[in-house]
């Protein structure tokens, strides 16, 4: 856990067909942190590159570096200590849609009690985040921001967080308009009757990534308020 060079806390569903189908989809099983067979789906595997490094997830605390004088242990305490204070959340179910450009799976129904825990997640756990870099800073090509996000980006380290977040399950990269149509009908069959009714996040997931750049699960903290 210590040989990590970053940590993200997300949603990951629980072992189950949902989990076993999501892991083969990307190519990656974060629980086992191995590479799992990928359907036989034209180009999947070019298709699912980006996402596939981070292992099939729901962002709640985007991928940061520790701060100084912060250990992996003082993360996981703080993880388990607000998991102790955040409730569960439960929606209808899950929809496959096209999100500027990329195919993921999004929340039905009001998200607001999600877009709330989200939140404190984000803000509660920021003291441990190291500052940004210049050149990290520069990643996230903040000319191209709104002035909102460029201060979220200052404030948090990431610009799509609070009143900018939207919950989203990510299962490509960009697409082109060639890909996107065969890619869904091709995610709509593997998904066939596993997507979870209802949905549930009960736990906060700890993520790390190693030194090749695959995030690993590293703890569930069950949500107990």
């Amino acid at each position: 856990m210590n040989q990590m060079q970053r940590y993200a806390v997300y949603y990951a569903p629980r072992d189950g067909d949902f989990s076993t189908a999501a892991a083969a989809w990307l190519g990656w099983d974060a629980v086992a942190g191995g590479a799992v067979p990928q359907p036989e789906v034209p180009g999947i595997s070019a298709l699912t590159a980006e996402p596939r490094k981070y292992g099939f997830h729901g962002t709640l605390k985007p991928p940061f570096r520790l701060a100084e004088g912060v250990s992996a242990d003082d993360l996981s305490e703080a993880v388990a200590d607000l998991a102790t204070r955040l409730a569960p959340v439960e929606m209808p179910g899950l929809q496959l849609v096209f999100l500027d450009g990329f195919l993921a799976m999004i929340l039905v129904g009001d998200t607001a009690a999600l877009l709330d825990l989200a939140a404190q997640v984000v803000v509660d756990l920021d003291p441990l985040r190291a500052p940004l870099t210049e050149a990290e800073i520069a990643r996230r090509r903040p000319e191209s921001l709104t002035p909102r996000q460029r201060e979220l980006l200052a404030s948090y380290g990431y610009p799509y967080v609070l009143e900018q977040f939207q919950f989203h399950l990510t299962l490509s990269g960009r697409l082109q308009d060639k890909d996107a149509e065969t890619l869904r009908f091709a995610a709509i069959r593997h998904f066939d009757g596993l997507s979870p009714q209802p949905f549930r996040l009960e736990e906060l997931c700890l993520f790390g990534e190693d030194q090749d750049g695959r995030f690993h699960l590293l703890h569930r903290y069950p949500l107990m308020a």
